[in-house]
């Protein structure tokens, strides 16, 4: 049974931090791409930082130079550390799993940024 569980997530002032994680069970974790999307209601849910297989990363413009992506194949989890949180921030935020035609999701973290 696949499994991707986000932790994390949670109420932070505008500037603060918080790292997001993201814990896959029954995939092949070093062989998946995996990534960071958010949704807020009434909007479609936005990729925001992706991370390859091999390592390389992508990020969003809107959280270009703000967030890293990484990820540890020993612990099967990928993290997003998320940095000078803006208002606009706040979203559920979910992680995605890829390799091959199989794609999984976990069910989704909030993050809320106010003061």
């Amino acid at each position: 049974q696949v499994q991707l569980v986000e932790s994390g997530g949670g109420l932070v002032q505008p500037g603060g931090s918080l790292r997001l994680s993201c814990t896959a069970s029954g995939i092949f974790f070093s062989a998946s791409h995996m990534s960071w999307y958010r949704q807020v209601p009434g909007k479609q849910r936005e990729v925001v930082a992706f991370i390859a297989s091999a390592g390389t990363t992508t990020y969003a413009d809107s959280v270009k130079g703000r967030w890293t992506i990484s990820r540890d194949n020993a612990k099967n989890t990928v993290y997003l550390q998320m940095y000078s949180l803006k208002p606009e921030d706040t979203a559920v935020y979910y992680c995605k799993s890829r390799s091959g035609l199989n794609t999984y999701w976990g069910q989704g973290t909030q993050v809320t940024v106010s003061s």
